[in-house]
């Protein structure tokens, strides 16, 4: 017996070198490096596997928060049957529906202020369409160049007319300006006070109520386009504009969601506040817009026409000094 704890001593020896061997054994498959690229293989393959599912569940998702809206928006024409009541109801508790700008009242002269001929449809489509289905809008134009860059001035304006034609806006309510010094042109800046004073004149002399436009990165950050916004800025921020003339912007997105096509609706749902939403027939309208423009109809704008959200769907939010005060600072650092 008084050796016993010698024999345990021996087994807690032999006990531990085997512990130690297989940690070192582990260490072994852990370091190496055919083992190393199998983990690393297995693990990848699993995470492709749950991106593809959630990208699907996306994709789906989509699609029926497509169709609800559209099925939703069109309980206004239901008679009022059990079936119309639930119309009524799911769209009051989701607040969706293809349209959500603020009411008509407020919106019965609308000014769409824009860079170049091609920017109402190219951009713009699904609003402007929107606003002319609206009984009593009057929408106008302020195009602030006429498309020279490639000595193509006369041939633009006729397809900028057309163009507005086909998304219901009259000749009469287009307004297109051949300034010297705003030419189209990327490489020269606009000077905002010329910008400003041309948008100001529009509004007063024209009783808007509502001003439309780019935001600060002008959708393709062109120039021109954030030009536009900072002209309209300034008449905010020198509290310019009349007292019930709202300013609205274009949400300007990422390059991912911008050619996502419809598959953005559930992220403009969520992220914005004021949207204009079209189905396909009526996305096939601002198609139509955008084909009289055949001078600017290279290859991939074919690929845009189909493939861009800015063709199916619009976001827009208000204005107001405060964002106006942000964002100028932003600009000026």
């Amino acid at each position: 017996m008084r050796f016993n704890w010698l024999s345990e001593y021996v087994a807690s020896i032999v006990s531990t070198e085997s512990a130690t061997s297989s940690w070192r054994q582990l260490q072994e498959q852990l370091l190496d490096p055919q083992a190393i690229y199998c983990r690393i293989k297995s693990t990848s393959a699993e995470a492709l596997e749950h991106i593809v599912i959630a990208c699907a569940v996306y994709l789906l998702v989509c699609l029926g928060l497509y169709k609800l809206t559209f099925w939703l928006s069109r309980h206004s024409n239901a008679t009022q049957s059990e079936s119309g009541g639930l119309k009524k109801a799911l769209q009051s508790g989701l607040s969706l529906r293809s349209v959500r700008l603020p009411h008509a009242a407020h919106m019965e002269r609308v000014l769409l202020v824009t860079a170049h001929p091609d920017d109402e449809c190219m951009f713009f489509g699904p609003l402007i369409y929107s606003l002319t289905q609206r009984q009593g809008c009057q929408v106008y134009i302020l195009c602030l160049s006429n498309g020279n860059f490639e000595q193509q001035g006369k041939v633009r304006r006729q397809e900028l007319w057309r163009s507005c034609s086909k998304l219901g806006i009259p000749e009469s309510n287009i307004v297109l300006m051949n300034a010297t010094n705003l030419p189209d042109d990327p490489n020269v800046d606009w000077r905002p006070d010329a910008v400003a004073g041309l948008i100001l004149h529009a509004v007063e002399s024209l009783s808007i109520q509502a001003i439309f436009t780019f935001d600060r990165d002008g959708v393709s950050s062109h120039p021109n386009h954030c030009a536009v916004y900072y002209a309209a800025a300034s008449l905010c921020l020198a509290n310019l504009l009349p007292k019930d003339c709202k300013f609205y912007t274009l949400d300007s997105i990422n390059l991912v969601r911008k050619y996502l096509s419809i598959f953005d609706l559930l992220c403009t749902c969520f992220m914005s506040t004021h949207w204009c939403i079209l189905n396909w027939k009526e996305a096939g309208i601002v198609r139509s817009a955008m084909m009289e423009h055949q001078s600017q109809m290279k290859w991939f704008r074919w690929l845009y026409i189909y493939t861009s959200r800015y063709m199916f769907i619009n976001s827009m939010r208000q204005i107001n000094l405060s964002d106006v005060e942000l964002e100028m600072q932003i600009h000026d650092n």
